[in-house]
């Protein structure tokens, strides 16, 4: 008994890589430029923080900034304590639907 191996002459064929190609341009379109824009909206934001503003942390703590640091706010709440945080742990979104006025 004999053994054949086939082979398939041509060698290398670019629409094999078009499928691949058109899925990882629709993932950067869909998925990491828009994750890439809300983290620079996110930073801009922490940059631009100032005393008085009110804000919503992630962990939903309300409060208004009594002092702003390098890296780090103080947020005074109604009840008249000061807790120290991250500036990265203020939210964007519930902070802007916040100060956001009424319709």
């Amino acid at each position: 008994m004999t053994t054949t191996i086939l082979l398939q002459a041509g060698g290398f064929s670019i629409q094999g890589l078009l499928p691949i190609g058109l899925i990882i341009l629709v993932m950067y379109f869909f998925m990491i430029r828009p994750q890439m824009k809300k983290q620079k909206d996110q930073k801009k934001f922490a940059d631009e923080l100032k005393k008085g503003d009110k804000v919503i942390t992630t962990a939903g703590l309300h409060g208004r900034i009594a002092d702003v640091g390098e890296t780090t706010v103080v947020i005074d709440t109604e009840l008249g304590s000061k807790m120290k945080f991250d500036k990265s742990a203020i939210s964007l979104d519930a902070s802007k639907a916040l100060n956001t006025p009424a319709k």
